[in-house]
């Protein structure tokens, strides 16, 4: 397989362990034309401003060492950028960046009692970002602080629900 293609299958299956996990439904699109590579759905929040949300997710995957001061640079695409940022959507969405380590035989570490995943995700939101003049690519700062994990994701559906980013 292609290494970046192994990148960004080893990338959608954690973010869909992490989903599965915290109980959300996953949503699969053929054609990423609009930056989406995968959404989750809830059910169960009657009495909340949105009966079954939706959060979306660009999925990012890197070995590069682009940590700096407590946040990943991120050299995000322009089209990704643009996709990813504004208010005008009818769901959520967020940039996931998971760090690996630079050799395959890093990724997962096979143990007797379980399997691990390396190493971890980070997510951000575009949601107040400004347009840019830049022509390929915007660099971003995902902080290490928002670590993806399955009580995170609860907490985005939970805010879905709520209908925080309308």
């Amino acid at each position: 397989m292609d290494p970046q293609k192994q990148k960004e299958q080893f990338n959608y299956a954690y973010v869909c362990a992490l989903a599965a996990h915290a109980g959300l439904n996953r949503v699969d699109s053929p054609v990423d034309d609009d930056s989406i590579d995968v959404a989750f759905k809830s059910r169960g929040y009657v009495g909340h401003l949105v009966r079954s949300p939706q959060i979306e997710f660009q999925l990012k995957c890197t070995s590069q060492n682009l940590v700096d001061n407590g946040v990943i640079k991120f050299p995000l695409p322009r089209k990704n950028y643009d996709d990813l940022r504004g208010t005008d959507f009818s769901s959520p969405r967020y940039l996931a960046v998971l760090l690996i380590p630079a050799e395959v035989d890093g990724w997962v570490a096979h143990n007797e009692a379980h399997i691990a995943l390396f190493n971890n995700c980070y997510w951000l939101s575009l949601r107040d970002a400004v347009p840019t003049d830049n022509e390929h690519t915007i660099t971003v700062p995902v902080p290490l602080a928002q670590r993806l994990t399955s009580e995170t994701l609860r907490a985005m559906m939970d805010r879905a629900s709520d209908g925080e980013w309308l």
